[in-house]
């Protein structure tokens, strides 16, 4: 058999590169180089000066000795530097490791050493608990720099051995530097959070980064220029890939240390910010904060939400604000987002409530996505788009992690049958979209039914006095599990538990109505989330009061 005549071309440096979104920073650079890169406070950088610096840093890391495959940490905010680190750091060869800033000192040794990290840039706000980090850890060879981030303090904590303008004056930004040769190569690592046992090192590589930044650009519409406020942390999962994004589109980023919902309110308007992004309580946050009540803004405001469902009436409340938000769905695992609740102009004229039910939904995969499914958990076969039966969410393509670090039966184990098993429940509404249930380990399952926690924290959004909610399964004797309520009250506000009762009763069928409430602050991650594992685990204890 002869060979097929379209096969006889050979791959050349002049008809293939490798995907990476380093290539981004170079051509923004020539193209806008006088436009604004980043801003924060009084600093300003040009897309030349931010590529300059990023070609600095990549020249200091080499000339330290990092080599191709070395992994260099970073433990800070969203400064200019953890801007500058998403690039120059890979542009030296290295593995960019983001670590969470709210980790315990043992986990953050945990990661250094498991991640075989050769520098370590530290801000000086987390200097203490990284102290003591460094003193687990024990590795007398880490380069340790420090940030020193003097719009805070004039007397910041310095635990390494030179700081970060320092060390960038020993490199040159006339070093060359060069692209990847494969586009499989890592270019982050990123731990999970790690809530059973140690955190799972995830391996992403440029590919993937490249093709998350394009889909964003697609399926979020973004314009040329816009003006991001980088609200999303950057430690986790890259900050979804943003910096690489802006640097795309030439946007401008606006850095923040913290999420201060008055900050964000007199950002957006004094810099007419298009666009940020958040968790389901950063909505909650500028919803319920005071300057919301005086909050007027006449340019249109995408934001872009991911994690646990935001409740219906939350959508609502936000998009009342001004903002038109869109939901998205993702994991560690997928690079961030790789699923989006794309709108479909077909459903412009429902009324609010419809409108923010649909917008609940996390939404149909995205452009650079090669496919979702959701499966029933025993016979592995699709479930019907009917809005109603549940099953795990299967997703394959290019923003799929390499794998986990040195853990290859978990990466086996995840990676099965060719699709990427998230553990997340789930149902199929027309047209693809996905709308998030639970987690596997959150379901509840009481006599025999399976009830979903989101579903009824829903319902208790809706109640006046509720701030945030999260239920979890509490053993019951005579129905295996009964759903418990852990609820946050809008400050000023105060509801009792047979108030809550009699509310749910007029929302939810009696199995699926909570057992029991408990009142006060929930424990929250870094990026937002409510550690529903603190509460389950709670619950288990058979200490409820």
């Amino acid at each position: 058999m002869s060979a097929n005549k379209f096969d006889a071309f050979a791959i050349s440096d002049a008809n293939y590169d490798p995907l990476t979104p380093l290539s981004f920073l170079r051509r923004t650079a020539l193209m806008f180089p006088d436009r604004r890169a980043v801003v924060y406070g009084e600093r300003q950088y040009s897309w030349q000066a931010f590529y300059d610096r990023c070609k600095k840093l990549a020249s200091a890391l080499s000339r330290a000795g990092i080599q191709k495959g070395d992994t260099v940490a970073i433990l800070a905010a969203n400064t200019p530097e953890m801007v500058e680190a998403h690039f120059g750091i890979p542009m030296s060869g290295a593995v960019l490791n983001t670590v969470n800033t709210r980790l315990d000192d043992e986990t953050i040794a945990y990661i250094l050493g498991h991640g075989e990290a050769k520098v370590f840039i530290v801000d000086y706000e987390l200097a203490p608990q990284t102290k003591r980090a460094l003193e687990l850890h024990g590795d007398k060879d880490l380069l340790v720099i420090d940030i020193l981030d003097l719009k805070n303090t004039s007397h910041p904590s310095a635990i390494g051995s030179q700081d970060y303008e320092s060390f960038l004056s020993t490199g040159s930004e006339d070093d060359e530097w060069a692209m990847p040769t494969n586009e499989w190569d890592a270019i982050g690592l990123s731990y999970t959070s790690g809530t059973s046992g140690r955190p799972k090192g995830v391996v992403y590589h440029h590919r993937g980064s490249y093709l998350m930044s394009m889909g964003t650009i697609t399926d979020w519409d973004l314009p040329r220029h816009p003006n991001y406020l980088y609200t999303v942390p950057m430690f986790h999962c890259n900050g979804w890939g943003h910096a690489w994004t802006m640097a795309a589109i030439a946007g401008t980023i606006f850095c923040t240390r913290a999420i201060d919902p008055e900050e964000i309110f007199s950002t957006i308007l004094e810099h007419e910010i298009s666009h940020f992004g958040g968790a389901p309580i950063v909505l909650s946050m500028l919803l319920n904060s005071p300057a919301a009540k005086d909050f007027v803004c006449n340019h249109k405001i995408e934001l872009m939400t991911a994690g646990a469902p935001p409740p219906a009436a939350v959508l609502q409340g936000v998009e009342k604000l001004g903002f038109n938000v869109t939901q998205v769905y993702g994991l560690t695992e997928t690079y961030g987002h790789t699923v989006m609740s794309t709108w479909n102009s077909d459903w412009d004229n429902l009324d609010a409530e419809a409108r923010a039910k649909l917008k609940a939904r996390q939404g149909a995969a995205m452009v650079m996505t090669a496919g979702m499914r959701i499966v029933d958990m025993e016979s592995g076969i699709d479930v019907p788009a009917d809005g109603e039966t549940i099953g795990e969410i299967l997703i394959r393509g290019n923003t799929i992690m390499k794998g986990y670090l040195k853990d290859q039966d978990n990466t086996a184990k995840s990676l099965k049958d060719g699709w990427f098993h998230t553990g997340d429940l789930a149902v199929m509404h027309a047209q693809g979209y996905a709308e998030i249930k639970d987690r596997l380990k959150d379901i509840i399952i009481s006599g025999g039914e399976n009830i979903s926690s989101v579903e009824i924290e829903g319902v208790l959004h809706k109640h006046p006095a509720v701030s945030l909610a999260a239920v979890v399964a509490l053993p019951d004797e005579k129905w295996g599990e009964v759903p418990c309520a852990f609820l946050e009250l809008l400050e000023g506000k105060s509801v009792s538990e047979i108030e809550i009762d009699t509310f749910c009763r007029s929302h939810l069928a009696g199995f699926k109505r909570p057992k029991k409430v408990i009142f006060g602050e929930l424990p929250k991650t870094a990026t937002g989330k409510i550690q529903k594992y603190e509460l389950r685990a709670l619950a288990r204890s058979g200490k409820l009061n």
